[in-house]
């Protein structure tokens, strides 16, 4: 597992690979390519990939102009790590390719998640799946990915049982129009102007409603949901833990935030609680009861680690197993783009 966010140091020597990155035009696409620069990711060659409308247009990388090529089946000759922030659609179609052509896949989207065969990794959590080199890797869901920051450091000292979380998701979570909608919608709704929504099902300026993902009409939960609790499961190793969400759109730019009601195998008290967060790689704890300070999302935007507090015993069990958390953290970092170039870092070891 990895013990720190920080970008590991380039030994002197130490080799070069070839990467490329898939939907490289995109939100998430984006804050891989800054991820690379910002940690001195050992990168010879890099290759920027994308749909044929956005070929020919520049990115900088390290000071130089980097082209966007149209991804196709030849893309990926010669490259050694690839990278996708695409749609599942390409992920299954391209990823095999790239595979085979000797790549190893780090894949942002949902394509390859849940299948038996494919590890699904947070370093800081199970990042010993990484070992054997797979030649594909699947990045959680930015739900998963960033409560098992805080649940796992828990459960490692006292067995979760029983998790209840709300999400509180930000426009980054739908991409790069959909935090255009937001600013646009917001802007006329200040000026007094009607606004069609045009990427959400729903009016965003001022407003919260559940998460757009389709509802699975035989449980009731939305396909957000049901990702978040299989995959906390999958990559926290736990089959058999208990999980209940409720994901929500709301008006915030950038960053999600979730409140976790956490029931444990045996008592436990905030005090120890903050104790093993506080000593947990990757979280941040932001636990302030007299200046009423815990995370926000405008404070984790940008940021790498998780913050965690607002932690409390549940006064509703009276056997004293559970507590009550709050957590935020960057979904374009930790939820998607910094988790998927930390697997790199490790595959690149």
């Amino acid at each position: 597992m990895l013990s720190t966010l920080e970008a590991p140091a380039r030994p002197a020597g130490q080799k070069l690979f070839n990467v490329a990155v898939v939907g490289a035009t995109g939100a998430v696409g984006g804050e891989v390519i800054g991820c690379l620069e910002r940690r001195r990711f050992p990168v010879r060659d890099l290759r920027l990939l994308a749909s044929p409308r956005s070929a020919g247009k520049t990115v900088s990388y390290n000071g130089r102009e980097v082209t966007i090529e149209a991804l196709d089946e030849s893309s990926f000759a010669g490259m050694d790590i690839a990278i996708f922030a695409s749609s599942s659609g390409i992920s299954r179609q391209y990823a095999p390719i790239a595979a085979a052509a000797g790549c190893l896949v780090v894949d942002n989207s949902s394509a390859f998640r849940m299948q038996d065969d494919i590890a699904l990794v947070v370093p800081e959590v199970n990042g010993e799946l990484l070992a054997s080199r797979p030649a594909i890797v699947a990045n959680p869901n930015c739900v998963a990915a960033i409560a098992v920051m805080a649940l796992q450091p828990l459960h490692a000292h006292n067995k979760v049982v029983r998790v209840i979380g709300a999400t509180y998701q930000a426009a980054s979570g739908a991409g790069a129009a959909a935090m255009a909608e937001l600013e646009q919608s917001t802007a006329a709704y200040l000026a007094g102007e009607t606004y069609a929504p045009q990427v959400l099902p729903h009016p965003y300026a001022f407003n919260l409603f559940s998460h757009n993902a389709e509802v699975d009409p035989a449980s009731g939960y939305n396909g957000e949901e049901l990702k978040a609790m299989a995959e906390i499961r999958k990559i926290m190793s736990a089959p058999e833990m208990r999980l209940s969400f409720t994901c929500v759109r709301v008006p915030v730019l950038r960053a999600h935030s979730m409140s976790l009601v956490v029931e444990f195998e045996n008592p436990v008290t905030p005090s120890q609680a903050e104790a093993w967060l506080a000593d947990a790689p990757g979280v941040r704890l932001i636990n302030d009861h007299a200046a009423n300070r815990y995370p926000m999302p405008n404070e984790v935007s940008g940021q790498d680690e998780v913050a965690v507090g607002r932690i409390r015993t549940d006064l509703s069990d009276p056997t004293g197993r559970t507590l009550s958390i709050f957590l935020a953290g960057d979904q374009l970092l930790k939820g998607a783009a910094l988790n998927a170039v930390q697997i790199a870092e490790v595959l690149a070891r």
